[in-house]
């Protein structure tokens, strides 16, 4: 998409792109993008790994879901999540189901909107259902496509008390090549949404990461996405390599 950005949209891109602190997260959470394609049926695997910080053992999860778009503006997608912390054993951590609606037409603002809604069936069952939703943006410049969203999660019917935490992610892309695009992602939790946790208490993730798509002729083609993100605080792990595989047809 053209067009020029508001000022008050790139004042947000701005703040997001110089990294606040956040709670660590799932070292094989992606980035999600507002864009829904019609017809669309896709196999997403992700996966990602992070080394132990000071306070974080060393962790690694991966994914399996399959999702198709239901109308031009509605994707949904159903998903099942392993993970492995320290020496443990890889277990099954969680069912999820992804809905992602479109709420801009593609290209004709400034700026292409959508919203998230994330529901999680962890293995256990005392953490209830984790709720994850919130407001999907991107805009294009040229050859470069900035992306930020903005995330709360709650758990509900958990045993323990559950407040609404604040997310965000962020992420800038250089279109170089459709096989071989690069830029920068974050990946960041804040704590709760009305009363952010101390800078100690907070975790960040950024770093560098590369993109492309291959084509398989007809409507088929293989999309990849990869980064190495840096821990920014003392919670954070020291490094994570996260990778997101899917499949379109």
């Amino acid at each position: 998409m053209t067009g020029a950005a508001s000022p008050r949209l790139l004042a947000a891109l701005a703040l997001v792109a110089t990294g606040l602190p956040a709670h660590a997260a799932d070292p094989s959470t992606y980035l999600l993008q507002p864009i829904v394609t019609l017809g669309e049926h896709e196999i997403d695997f992700h996966l990602g790994a992070g080394s132990g910080g000071r306070s974080t053992p060393p962790e690694r999860a991966a994914g399996l879901g399959f999702g198709m778009a239901l109308s031009q503006r509605w994707y949904s997608e159903v998903a099942v999540q392993y993970q492995r912390v320290g020496s443990l054993a890889t277990q099954f951590d969680a069912v999820e189901w992804e809905n992602k609606f479109q709420l801009t037409e593609t290209g004709k603002y400034p700026v292409d909107v959508g919203f998230i809604v994330e529901m999680e069936r962890p293995r256990n069952h005392a953490e209830g259902w984790e709720v994850r939703s919130g407001p999907l943006f991107q805009t294009d410049f040229g050859k470069i496509q900035l992306n930020a969203n903005a995330l709360f999660k709650r758990n509900y019917r958990a045993e323990g008390l559950s407040e609404t935490q604040f997310l965000y992610q962020w992420q800038a892309k250089y279109r170089w090549r459709p096989q071989f695009e690069f830029g920068l992602q974050g990946f960041d939790e804040v704590g709760k949404w009305d009363q952010w946790a101390t800078e100690g208490e907070r975790s960040h993730r950024a770093g560098p990461a590369v993109f492309g798509m291959l084509p398989l002729g007809g409507r088929q083609k293989i999309r990849y996405n990869a980064a190495w993100l840096l821990g920014a605080s003392p919670t954070a792990p020291d490094h994570t390599f996260r990778m997101q595989v899917e499949y379109e047809y």
